[in-house]
């Protein structure tokens, strides 16, 4: 789900590095999702300073429910998953607007924020 999965500052948790830990250690598979991400420009602007949070949670909330990623985005894909991103905490992170979102269009959605 992160916009950039084999950035250098991605270090261990670039795509294929994290594919091979996830199977080798939690025999888990890894699914790069971009429909789940922001769009470049939106991060970069919060990044930047040119967007507040506030700014950035409404525009992403605002383009996931453009995207639909509801009924877009198997719920399979997402049920026992984690969500990635380069956030270290789920308060200013989109992993937590995502999983948020889709809780409240799924229902019967259990988040668990790994710190």
């Amino acid at each position: 789900m992160r916009l950039n999965n084999v950035s250098q500052l991605a270090g261990f948790a670039k795509r294929d590095d994290l594919a091979y830990f996830l199977r080798t250690i939690c025999g888990m598979d890894y699914v790069h999702e971009p429909m789940l991400a922001p769009t470049a420009e939106m991060l970069s602007d919060y990044r930047n300073k040119a967007s507040s949070w506030d700014e950035y949670e409404q525009q992403f909330l605002a383009l996931m429910r453009e995207r639909a990623i509801e009924s877009r985005v198997p719920r399979a894909t997402i049920a026992e998953s984690v969500l990635l991103c380069s956030e270290d905490k789920p308060d200013r992170c989109h992993r937590r607007l995502v999983a948020e979102y889709l809780a409240e269009r799924w229902g019967d959605v259990d988040i668990h924020h790994l710190t």
